[in-house]
């Protein structure tokens, strides 16, 4: 689902790579990918995942196709071997961003999974400050999540009543005699407290409790983006948790030439040039020039603008409106098209996407796209207005994800992926590092109806969307009250007391009002609970 405009650019020709995962998709499988078919948990109900070897070709241009000797010399298995004394990345030295502020709640915790981590997320009022713990009492494991801020400002777990304060150390431990030893105090009462702060409109976190890294904020911040913060811009947001995995969503992401296809009549891809033309949805050739990759990410250079890969979590980039590619006519022989770049206007945006790892399978987007024009549209209309299109994007390939897939990556279009790619197995070990959490095989695919949910994956947790769900609850039941009552009146009056008109004016009222209930009913679903997407009939 990448919403940046495809473009020509220079050649790319990167050289065949290694790499490993679990799904990627093929037309032509140059080699097998194994289906996910089986879960293994542990008895504590962890999901396993499993690594699968594989290697993704891509295509090289005519013009700059190596000979056969330097194909040797360059074979994915040795290229491998030579990115195993790389500089590695570390997953756990990096700031995670978690959730938006504007979908958080004062009054409760909030729990969450960041790197195969439960944490809860909740606020102190005593240190005026949003905490994130590990999410588990230390007693028995109840997570802290489902307990409440009780009246001194303390988070409380609900199994037995234990208080914890801002500091993760036991303030109470309700069981224990007023006059016995202050069990609270010892260290096995205290619960793991992970660095945060807050920038951008999104909090974030530091996935390592270690005291050493209590003012990592001072050595490392999360990569500001000035733009989120400028009030001359927009910046709506919106999260969702996806159930197909990190590695996918930001290839998917990073993917132009599937917008056309897999968003078609929801999404704009830019005008097509007839000369470059191929079928109704309007896949062209596109060549995406990527700089260096190296430990700290890349950047891909396009006619609309700069894209950056920022590791672990960002992608983002530029573009203005109206800056899609343009058909000029060769004025020497007059025989050809030329696609060339028009001079960008004033007007700018951007498209910011943070690609959460939660666990094997399993990842969290949160989306904003700020933009320095039309600013009025956010001011007047709630968010979960703009979260029905977004949602609808995402729902439109999310299937696609989750069918048996091989990988071969032939055209330049592919640049994206292919970079993505070099840096996960360069820097990135190749996959994800969950550590010791997760083993095995990845989660089987959900039934549509689990995969195309909206409830738990984005209403629930979302504070615009929530609200909306409710009142317009209300509103159904409200019209269909109305409707009972308005003919109840008119079967119960007796003649002469209400006028003719007047009966038919409330009988109508009343259909209409339950015609409007029935539709919608038919909207808070699709739109708040379960949409299925079918690609046959757009």
């Amino acid at each position: 689902m990448e919403a940046l405009r495809a473009s020509s650019f220079p050649s790319f020709h990167p050289p065949p790579i290694s790499t490993k995962l679990a799904r990627t998709i093929s037309e032509k499988p140059y080699f097998h990918i194994p289906s996910i078919q089986q879960i293994t948990t542990t008895p504590l109900s962890k999901i396993h995942s499993k690594k699968a070897n594989f290697k993704v070709f891509t295509a090289i241009s005519p013009t700059a196709a190596p000979s056969s000797t330097e194909e040797e010399s360059s074979s994915p298995d040795q290229e491998i071997d030579s990115e195993n004394n790389e500089e590695k990345f570390d997953w756990y030295a990096n700031w995670y961003p978690v959730v938006p502020m504007c979908d958080l709640d004062k009054r409760r915790p909030h729990g969450k999974k960041v790197m195969g981590m439960d944490i809860v997320i909740w606020w102190d009022r005593n240190e005026d400050a949003w905490k994130v713990f590990d999410d588990s009492c230390p007693h028995r494991l109840a997570p802290l999540s489902e307990g409440r801020i009780d009246q001194w400002g303390r988070l409380q777990c609900v199994y037995h009543g234990w208080c914890f304060g801002g500091a993760g150390d036991c303030k109470l431990i309700p069981q224990a005699p007023r006059d016995g030893p202050p069990i609270h105090t010892s260290k096995k009462a205290c619960v793991a407290v992970y660095p945060t702060c807050v920038q951008n409109g999104i909090l974030w976190f530091w996935p390592n409790s270690d005291p050493q890294y209590k003012d990592i904020l001072s050595k490392k911040k999360p990569h500001y983006i000035p733009e989120l913060d400028d009030p001359t811009y927009t910046n709506s947001m919106i999260a969702r948790d996806i159930p197909y995995g990190y590695e996918i969503l930001i290839e998917n992401l990073m993917d132009p030439a599937h917008v056309p296809y897999a968003h078609y009549g929801i999404m704009s891809a830019g005008k097509t040039p007839e000369s470059l033309k191929a079928d109704r949805e309007g896949g062209r050739p596109l060549e995406i020039n990527i700089q260096k990759v190296d430990i700290n990410g890349f950047t891909a250079k396009q006619v609309f603008g700069d894209n950056y890969f920022i590791p672990p979590c960002l992608y983002y980039g530029f573009f203005s409106p109206g800056g899609d590619q343009t058909v000029k006519k060769t004025s020497s022989s007059g025989t050809k098209d030329e696609v060339v770049s028009p001079i960008p206007p004033q007007k700018r945006a951007l498209l910011i996407f943070y690609c959460v790892p939660v666990s094997p399978g399993n990842s969290r987007l949160i989306f904003v796209s700020p933009r320095n024009f039309a600013v009025w549209i956010e001011r007047i209309f709630p968010r979960w207005i703009f979260h029905i299109g977004q949602n609808l994007i995402l729902d439109s390939d999310l299937y696609l994800l989750h069918v048996e897939k091989s990988c071969f990556v032939p055209t330049k279009a592919d640049a994206l992926v292919v970079a993505f790619r070099r840096w996960l197995n360069k820097y990135g070990g190749t996959k994800v590092d969950w550590g010791t959490k997760f083993t095995g095989l990845l989660p089987p695919t959900p039934h549509r109806e689990q995969l195309f949910d909206r409830y738990w994956s984005h209403t629930v947790n979302c504070s615009s969307c929530s609200v909306a769900h409710k009142r317009l609850n209300v509103l159904e039941i409200a019209l269909q009250v109305f409707s009972v009552f308005a003919v109840g009146i008119v079967a119960a009056a007796k003649q002469g007391v209400i006028s003719v008109a007047a009966r038919y004016a409330l009988f109508s009222a009343a259909v209409l009002c339950f015609v409007a209930s029935k539709w919608l009913s038919h909207f808070i679903y699709k739109t708040f609970r379960y949409h299925d997407y079918d690609h046959a009939f757009r």
